[in-house]
């Protein structure tokens, strides 16, 4: 439990700086932050917005029962009263293809998010705490990590790994996890010199206890944007990674729409309706995730308060 400095009025500029911030956050102060989150406006936008395209996932087999990848109608069509997305060169539907495709890029995405943040959160908090020789053999993995061109790594392991969801998951999580591990890293490196931490490690906490009862919490919200940033990027990364043919073409996701979109010529023959309901629903969701993210930021950071203010 966080213990205010005597003699340290709230005012001090001292407990504007986000580690003095973090020691002095009790369960009841999070607890109203979090509740200030779900009050903020964009933090409200974004969550409607991602819970449209969960339930759009979840009820799928209901809206557009049987398989989305059917050929069962003109190739080509404009979107129209029957089907109201237009079909693709194949003869798909695809307002199907885009409802079915949400529930695989939206997995993975959300996957991938939290395997890599939980991934680079114990990397950083351990390395955090720990300090010199685990410190640096940690420092130096990640800043391998990290100097590891994205794109050409993502490519090569998904050329040599076997097709599937799985080896996207794998791929994104090996890529994703270095730079979540650099920022909570140095946000557990200010916590780690507090009071309180001194004290549980003098009264003879165990180090995990020390780490995800007295560090971790106190990083809630950073913890919470490196989240929602990993799952932007592993939702855009799995697209990439797909429109370039190197996922798993027969299963329907967003990437695979915009894959087949592209193979068939549908950018070359003007039929737009192929290719932009996908495209647009990873820039609707990842402009939600980011509004949340910027809700979180708004609500903890102390600048933001003030600015707004």
């Amino acid at each position: 439990m966080a213990i205010l400095q005597p003699g340290v009025s709230p005012e001090t500029p001292e407990l504007t700086d986000p580690a003095h911030t973090a020691e002095a956050l009790p369960r009841p102060v999070r607890g109203r932050q979090l509740r200030q989150v779900l009050r903020n406006r964009k933090a409200a936008s974004g969550l409607t917005v991602l819970a449209l395209f969960a339930a759009i996932a979840l009820l799928a087999p209901v809206l557009a029962p049987g398989d989305p990848a059917l050929i069962s109608a003109i190739p080509s069509q404009p979107p129209s009263a029957e089907h109201l997305l237009g079909t693709t060169a194949k003869g798909q539907d695809v307002l199907a293809l885009t409802m079915w495709g949400a529930r695989s890029s939206l997995a993975i995405g959300f996957l991938v998010g939290t395997a890599a943040t939980l991934l680079g959160m114990l990397v950083g908090v351990a390395s955090a705490y720990f300090g010199r020789a685990v410190d640096d053999s940690l420092s130096v993995v990640t800043n391998i990590f990290l100097l590891l061109p994205s794109l050409p790594l993502l490519v090569v392991l998904a050329a040599f790994l076997p097709p599937g969801p799985g080896t996207v998951v794998l791929v994104l999580i090996i890529t994703g996890w270095a730079g979540s591990a650099r920022v909570l890293r140095s946000q557990a490196l200010s916590i780690r010199a507090k009071d309180f931490v001194a004290a549980a490690v003098v009264t003879g906490e165990r180090p995990l206890r020390i780490m995800f009862r007295e560090i971790v919490p106190n990083m809630a919200s950073i913890v919470m944007s490196t989240f929602l940033a990993c799952v932007i990027g592993a939702i855009g990364a799995q697209a990439g990674l797909e429109f370039l043919g190197l996922g798993d073409v027969s299963v329907v996701s967003w990437g695979t729409n915009l894959y087949w979109a592209s193979n068939d010529g549908a950018l070359m023959t003007g039929a737009w309706w192929a290719f932009v309901p996908s495209g647009a629903c990873i820039a609707v969701v990842a402009f939600a995730l980011a509004m949340v993210n910027y809700a979180v930021d708004e609500v903890t950071n102390p600048r933001l308060r003030g600015r707004k203010g």
